[in-house]
């Protein structure tokens, strides 16, 4: 990934803090055909240190994990993100030498892959991912509330991961090269005009404010 100085993010528990966080990740490997990737909810689990792991599962009809060449792959996280209008800086209106971009928070976790098929693993990960997405819901549902001959079959159906993080990049591009007042006006602007998307890029740059 390429990272300018400014828009780096090394700190351990923010980038752990972003894939915890994160919905829908992209498992990328490689094989025999080349690039191989597949978007899959993830499990992050903070052991074993300094980096932590992560855990999911890919449809057994998906080529990707019998093709996989055990070379390093590539997680990607992405987090908020949202189109900037060159009209909400100040700089605008001083000289209107401004152009649009795009701010957004990403993680780029490296490390070999380790697949495997066991039930009583698969039944722990799919409770896992399950309670994860569920917890908050006024009557979240429950892998057991299935029948378990019927979740046994659809198991089978399913090759668990675990990927062991050797490496993390992390790149929070949040108009750190702009002015205090092009950022604030950056802000403004996400604020006013944007939706749940523009609101969570806007928090992250005000906390950014904050910490500055």
């Amino acid at each position: 990934m390429y990272l300018p100085p400014h828009f780096r993010e090394d700190s351990l528990p923010e980038l752990q803090r972003a894939i915890a966080e994160a919905r829908l990740a992209v498992l990328i490997t490689n094989g025999p055909q080349g690039m191989v990737a597949s978007h899959l909810p993830m499990l992050f689990d903070p052991t074993p240190q300094p980096n932590g792991r992560l855990l999911g599962h890919v449809a057994r009809a998906n080529p990707q994990w019998r093709a996989y060449d055990g070379n390093e792959a590539l997680a990607i996280f992405p987090g908020p993100e949202a189109y900037i209008s060159p009209a909400w800086y100040a700089t605008k209106m001083a000289t209107g030498k401004v152009v649009p971009t795009w701010n957004y928070v990403a993680v780029h976790a490296y490390g070999r892959l380790e697949f495997f098929e066991d039930a009583g693993r698969l039944r722990s990960l799919v409770g896992r991912l399950t309670e994860r997405h569920e917890s908050q819901r006024p009557a979240p549902w429950a892998v057991d509330d299935a029948p378990k001959e019927f979740i046994d079959s659809q198991l089978k159906g399913i090759v668990g991961f675990e990927m062991t993080i050797q490496r993390l990049e992390g790149k929070w591009k949040l108009s750190q090269n702009r002015t205090a007042e092009d950022r604030a006006g950056a802000i403004a602007g996400l604020k006013e005009e944007g939706g749940s998307a523009e609101q969570a890029v806007a928090a992250l740059m005000t906390d950014r404010e904050k910490r500055s």
